[in-house]
């Protein structure tokens, strides 16, 4: 009889397999992106320090637009996490998808930050 797992299940453990070989510093922290149907989050980690760095997501005050679910919206967001980072001086981050696929809002994203002037 086969098992079938729920999806949550699947993702949780690609996100530990990703989190075992992805870590940030302080010069390069790791960009943790987290969706949901409404809106998306990124937050650029210290994980020696154990501290946030800066985040963005699609409910800041910032955000311009009405919904945040979309691939525009994920554009904007990913550029102003690149404008927040690179104010503080940091440049390079390693990019943590956290179990989602690479693909669609995330992979937009990460472009975005890309386009922005942060190297991933």
């Amino acid at each position: 009889m086969k098992v079938v797992k729920k999806r949550s299940q699947v993702r949780a453990k690609k996100k530990l397999k990703i989190r075992s070989r992805v870590t940030g510093s302080s010069e390069r922290p790791r960009l943790s992106v987290y969706r949901t149907a409404r809106h998306i989050y990124v937050q650029a980690i210290d994980d020696q320090g154990g501290v946030t760095l800066a985040c963005a997501g699609s409910n800041d005050r910032d955000f311009s637009e009405t919904y945040g679910g979309n691939i525009e919206a994920a554009k904007k967001v990913g550029a102003m996490l690149a404008a927040r980072l690179l104010d503080k001086g940091i440049k390079e981050a390693v990019f943590d998808r956290n179990g989602f696929l690479y693909h669609g809002r995330v992979k937009a994203l990460a472009d975005a930050a890309r386009e922005a002037g942060l190297k991933i």
